[in-house]
């Protein structure tokens, strides 16, 4: 997988939040394979010892940061907080996220295009949070994003993919262009069924983070990636309104009743 002309051998993204210690964290971080770790500014700022366990954790693991924006709800705050992100974290990437209802943490995707315009003339290399609307994915990558992460459902629901329609069109349209799914993952399952849809990987936290035993659960996530990838590539077969017998009738032999 390329994002942004770097190669990433696992094709699973996952968040670093709401562990219930770093020790359980560092231990679900080498289950899963990740070698790609979501970080918000907001929290790496407060620093202290929590800070510290964490980057001990990310530097022993060779994990690459993807500092996240979240939180923000205007052009200016996402702009900022990336800003800062990059002098912090030294590195262009950035997850950009741009919220527009607090109830549902939907993006608010008039800003998100807005703000991932700027970003990409300063010299970003943008990770979009989005939905699964054509034209939304379509002024992104016109912005210059060449990755775009379009949510499955609302951050934390669980509820899996929602709108498979959605997505299989999305993925359909834009086929050159790197897709993770983003958000509302809350079973391996559902990570399975966007690799086998095409997409290129799959980003989530929650549904490892507060699993009863988020290291087994990790390494469940990395199973259902690995699977659904390789049902993709191997081709799945189209699904049918009518049975199909598996085992050959030509040539079965049959008898009539005696008259």
């Amino acid at each position: 997988m390329q994002l942004y002309g770097e190669s990433i051998q696992s094709r699973l993204l996952i968040g670093t939040a709401l562990y219930p210690s770093p020790a359980v964290m560092e231990q679900a971080l080498k289950a899963s394979g990740a070698e790609i770790v979501t970080v918000s500014l907001r929290r790496e700022a407060a620093g202290g010892k929590a800070g510290d366990a964490f980057w001990r954790i990310v530097s022993s693991l060779g994990a690459k940061i993807l500092p996240n924006t979240a939180g923000c709800r205007t052009v200016q705050d996402a702009v900022t907080t990336a800003q800062m992100a990059r002098e912090l974290f030294g590195t262009p990437w950035i997850k950009l996220e741009v919220i527009g209802d607090d109830e549902m943490l939907q993006p608010d995707v008039v800003g998100l295009i807005e703000a991932a315009a700027i970003l990409v003339r300063d010299g970003f290399q943008v990770f979009p949070y989005c939905t699964e609307d054509l034209t939304v994915v379509s002024r992104l990558i016109d912005a210059g994003c060449e990755v775009v992460m379009p949510w499955a459902s609302p951050i934390g629901s669980a509820k899996g993919i929602i709108n498979p329609y959605g997505l299989k069109t999305l993925r359909a349209r834009f086929p050159d262009v790197t897709m993770i799914v983003d958000a509302g993952l809350g079973a391996p399952s559902h990570a399975a069924e966007a690799l086998e849809m095409g997409f290129d990987a799959v980003l989530l936290n929650t549904a490892i983070a507060k699993a009863e035993d988020p290291v087994r659960m990790a390494a469940a996530f990395k199973l259902a990636v690995e699977a659904g990838r390789t049902a993709y590539e191997a081709g799945l077969m189209g699904a049918r309104d009518f049975a199909a017998p598996s085992t050959p009738v030509v040539g079965t032999p049959f008898w009539h009743a005696a008259s």
